[in-house]
């Protein structure tokens, strides 16, 4: 018999999922495109009745995803990141208080102040970066939400001072995991309850997936996602599970690349007078550095930066972007740049020539000689 051995994440991105060693059998898990099953009457993990309830192209992805975050209980995969959020927001009971981070991704901030306007539950808007403060706000709450690094702010928030202090008030603690995937954290494993990704990103990872990801290590926490995903109908496509297990296999080498690439271009901005500031945690001068070296395993592929000259220069810089592509989302083999405030409900505390570039996996100097070019077409 042989000894058990343990897989990197590098190793397990690849491996996860697949489907027994069987002689002749698929190297890959097969889609099942059905709407419902053939007989039994009731519903158990092993006897499928229709297709809302359970997918065998779900649960390959389920489980690696789970895996890699440090959960045995298999994840639970939904028509999009915007609908995992709103499982979870959906676990707070009615008039129940939520505390989340003003300066987060707008969706949520967006969904959890429109259940507030409709007295369905009650919000309090914090600065997590305020840990004293945060930790105040937690008082007679029942759902602590965290995103750290923050979107578009790259803010390192104290995740475990803010989760202990949280599970000992009580609170269900949910956090964010998109940007930094599990290959650099996981949050489960310092004692939050549910953890979320928008897996059209990093986990995806080509810009053709819409799908979100909620995991927990709860059987019970679990069950109660489930049975909401059921009656409410937010799941994912067999195809779009298939899709997001495939771009998984290469997470891992993507993320490597374009961390590595984020690292020098922050750096190259910071050393450009036109740039007035670089948000990225991996610069030695990025004022969540410290923190992000001692809760990070690596920076993440977005960077940040606010271009001299206001709105209308950072408007004009990402018109002027040719290998960039000029694209809301991140995540993806290609790279993207956004002024975020051109949206509407984008946090006010996000400045108004913040620039999010989101790197992909071209060559680094290729990015940089773009960055350079609208730079100066952008001057006048």
């Amino acid at each position: 018999m042989s000894k058990p051995f343990s897989h990197s994440q590098h190793t397990a991105v690849v491996s996860l999922g697949r489907p027994p060693r069987v002689d002749g059998a698929a190297v890959n898990p097969p889609i099942a495109m059905t709407s419902t099953f053939v007989g039994s009457d009731y519903v158990t993990p092993e006897n499928r009745v229709y297709a809302r309830f359970s997918n065998a192209s779900w649960e390959p992805l389920e489980k690696a995803v789970a895996a890699l975050e440090g959960s045995e209980v298999p994840a639970l995969a939904y028509a999009s990141g915007l609908a995992a959020v709103s499982a979870v927001f959906d676990l707070v009971p009615g008039g129940g208080t939520i505390v989340i981070p003003t300066a987060s991704y707008n969706g949520t901030v967006g969904l959890a102040r429109a259940l507030a306007a409709e007295s369905k539950i009650q919000l309090r808007e914090v600065d997590p970066i305020d840990t004293e403060a945060t930790i105040a706000a937690m008082d007679g709450a029942d759902l602590l939400w965290i995103e750290s690094p923050s979107n578009p702010l790259l803010e390192v928030a104290d995740l475990p001072t803010l989760i202990k202090a949280a599970r000992q008030r009580g609170l269900l603690v949910a956090v964010d995991n998109t940007f930094s995937t599990p290959l650099r954290q996981q949050p489960l494993r310092i004692g939050a309850d549910v953890v979320v990704h928008s897996a059209t990103k990093f986990i995806s990872g080509h810009s053709d997936v819409i799908l979100g990801i909620a995991v927990t290590k709860d059987p019970e926490l679990r069950q109660k996602l489930h049975a909401r995903r059921s009656l409410r109908g937010g799941i994912p496509g067999p195809f779009e599970a298939w899709l997001a297990l495939r771009g998984l296999r290469t997470m891992a080498l993507r993320l490597d690349r374009s961390e590595a690439s984020a690292q020098a271009l922050a750096e190259r901005c910071e050393a450009n007078p036109e740039i007035s500031r670089v948000r990225y945690p991996g610069l030695p001068t990025d004022p969540h550095h410290e923190r992000a070296k001692e809760q990070l395993s690596g920076f993440g592929a977005i960077v940040s930066i606010e271009v001299e000259g206001g709105e209308e220069r950072a408007d004009r810089f990402v018109e002027a972007l040719r290998l960039f592509v000029s694209a809301t989302s991140l995540g993806g083999v290609e790279s993207l740049a956004e002024r975020r405030r051109r949206h509407p409900s984008e946090p006010d505390r996000v400045p108004t020539n913040l620039i999010r570039l989101s790197i992909g996996i071209e060559d680094v100097d290729d990015l940089w000689q773009d960055i350079t070019q609208a730079l100066e077409s952008s001057r006048t």
